[in-house]
């Protein structure tokens, strides 16, 4: 190994901007040669009863990992195979209402075209990647998806670069032409992200978060403001929720107002929750989004808002602290 030269930023800056025109390059190259084979392969993808199952060797296994999550998180069931561990008893893992996607700059990797044989005996469907229409593995599948480059962005044509860039590109194409197909939306993209932010904004709902039954801080019209704090302070929701006696609710006081009512002054003892409460809270249902409950508290500067049902019953109650502790804001 030779002895590295002193650095030289300018080259550095001229070399990552020739890598860049190079990989920009071979994208424009791929976008030339998409065609009716693209297309079958998505129609083929989308007829599937099982998984895609991607696999590759090296480096193209490492793209092919990214492509089957990308896959397998838009609505198209994916899974990765390691080839090499394919030819020791993982192949059982494929089965013929698959269809699998190959991936290879060469078309030539032995690990690969050792199974080959063995997926056509099952009438398996295979796609094949790859930057050679003449090679072993194009020559075998049913479909091929061009990846070719003309030069690798590597100065000595070597390393995988604008090779693998073509690749991982090609496979969002597929997963995006795929979820249009499937009519893929932001709710589905939510339901296999349930630990994601867009997860928490579209799966999560009031029902889950809210405080109900013993938990609600409740009194009724006729409860002395003195009885009220007591119920206010055991619960330390910072409310009480006044209702009747098939609890509709009434009204609502808040920490906020008690303070409102010391500083007017007067005597407090004999003042009743039904002559203290703002009539006509805001309120929320039960089944609606906990983002929506975030978004009326902020809209009216309250930090919580109670839930009722259809008759105007008290059945729970949500606020900032919940929205936080479940990350919806």
């Amino acid at each position: 190994m030779t002895v590295a030269a002193p650095f030289d930023a300018e080259r550095a800056l001229a070399l990552a901007a020739r890598t860049l025109d190079i990989e920009a390059a071979a994208l424009a190259g791929v976008k030339a040669r998409l065609g009716p084979a693209f297309a079958q392969a998505v129609q083929t993808m989308l007829a599937c009863r099982g998984r895609v199952v991607v696999t590759g060797m090296g480096k193209s296994g490492h793209v092919g990992r990214k492509i089957a999550a990308t896959l397998a998180s838009t609505g198209t069931p994916a899974m990765f195979l390691h080839p090499a561990e394919a030819s020791h008893g993982d192949l059982g893992m494929v089965t013929p209402a698959d269809v699998v996607l190959a991936i290879s700059n060469s078309g030539e990797s032995d690990e690969l075209n050792v199974i080959v044989p063995l997926l056509h005996r099952q009438g398996v469907a295979l796609i094949a990647m790859t930057g050679r229409a003449d090679s072993t593995l194009a020559r075998h599948a049913t479909l091929v998806l061009s990846s070719a480059v003309e030069q690798e962005a590597c100065p000595l044509n070597l390393a995988p670069t604008a090779s693998t860039t073509a690749q991982i590109a090609l496979g969002d194409a597929l997963a995006v032409a795929l979820l249009d197909a499937r009519g893929f939306r932001e709710a589905d993209f939510a339901r296999s992200h349930p630990g994601g932010t867009l997860g928490r904004r579209l799966l999560v709902h009031v029902a889950d978060l809210m405080h109900a039954g013993d938990a609600l801080p409740c009194v009724q019209p006729q409860t002395p403001l003195a009885a009220m704090l007591r119920v206010m302070s055991a619960k330390a929701l910072g409310f009480a929720a006044v209702v009747d006696d098939d609890r509709r609710l009434l009204g609502v006081f808040t920490d906020g107002d008690l303070r409102r009512l010391i500083e007017r002054g007067g005597d407090l003892r004999a003042l009743r929750a039904g002559e203290v409460m703002r009539r006509e809270p805001r309120t929320i249902a039960a089944g609606a989004l906990a983002v929506d409950a975030a978004a009326l508290m902020e809209q009216h500067r309250i930090t919580a808002v109670l839930v009722t049902d259809d008759r105007g019953r008290l059945v729970g109650a949500v606020n900032t602290n919940d929205l936080l502790r479940a990350k919806v804001i």
